[in-house]
């Protein structure tokens, strides 16, 4: 039976790709000559050999060549097979050698990033400080700190501004996995893990234990004790009574606070 060129394009729509994406082409690693199904599937590969000096990641931008799934042609990257025809990713981008099906995906490039993103061009926006991506929900209500995405999740310590998961953006402006964020929260870890600040509102929690200390009646050896603390949440440092529960910052009423050495003043 004769296939049709649009029967060969379904096919090939659901019948090729990897865990990572949809797509009906492989890659060549310019960097080991190796062919894989995409440049995850590359990293995951080499980031396990025995030998610590052969485990490498690719660069996308530096792929030139790619095989059609469905021909088995290799050619330079385009978005159509050269010798079969078909269109080799739905969505494609010439720049990042990107190629998926997965068009519901809403996959755009972002110039001012210089990769492509997920989720629709109209649901975000570039914040040129934070040098990444964000919700438009986030436009003007968010704190902003330079290159915010630069780093490695501070939980998982996979990097995030090119990772597949969701990202969270904290109060304090930091940014750690989505899922890392709520797994943190399940364990009842409510501080930033880098600043340290509160990531939720603990005004409850705060009055909670505002009762336990008047419940608590400290020895009478400790009663007149005063210690220094710095404030994670508003950075203050002040003299308070010590407190075996906890010492509760004068400025900002958090308890999420430290002891710190007492200032040395000028002679």
């Amino acid at each position: 039976m004769e296939v049709s060129a649009d029967d060969r394009f379904d096919f090939g729509k659901m019948g090729y790709g990897c865990k990572h994406y949809r797509r009906r082409c492989k890659i060549r690693a310019p960097c080991c000559n190796e062919i894989y199904p995409c440049r995850h599937c590359h990293n995951e590969a080499t980031s396990v050999m025995t030998r610590p000096f052969d485990r490498h990641e690719l660069n996308r931008f530096d792929v030139k060549q790619v095989v059609c799934a469905v021909c088995d042609t290799e050619q330079p990257v385009a978005r159509v097979c050269t010798n079969c025809g078909v269109n080799m990713g739905e969505y494609f981008c010439e720049i990042c050698k990107f190629y998926d099906d997965d068009i519901e995906k809403g996959q755009f490039h972002c110039e001012d990033c210089g990769i492509c993103r997920v989720g629709g061009q109209e649901n975000y926006f570039h914040c040129k400080k934070c040098g990444s991506c964000y919700s438009v929900n986030l436009r003007d209500n968010h704190s902003c700190i330079e290159n915010s995405m630069q780093h490695h999740c501070p939980i998982c310590y996979e990097y995030l501004f090119d990772s597949l998961k969701d990202v969270a953006v904290m109060k304090c402006g930091h940014t750690m996995h989505r899922e890392c964020y709520f797994e943190m929260i399940i364990r009842e870890k409510y501080c930033c893990p880098i600043c340290s600040k509160s990531v939720i509102d603990m005004s409850k929690a705060w009055k909670q234990l505002d009762e336990e200390i008047e419940a608590t009646v400290m020895p009478e050896e400790y009663r007149d004790k005063k210690v220094w603390i710095l404030c994670n949440d508003c950075n203050d440092t002040t003299e308070v009574c010590f407190h075996i529960i906890g010492q509760k910052c004068n400025h900002c009423q958090s308890y999420n606070t430290r002891a710190i050495a007492p200032p040395v003043l000028p002679q």
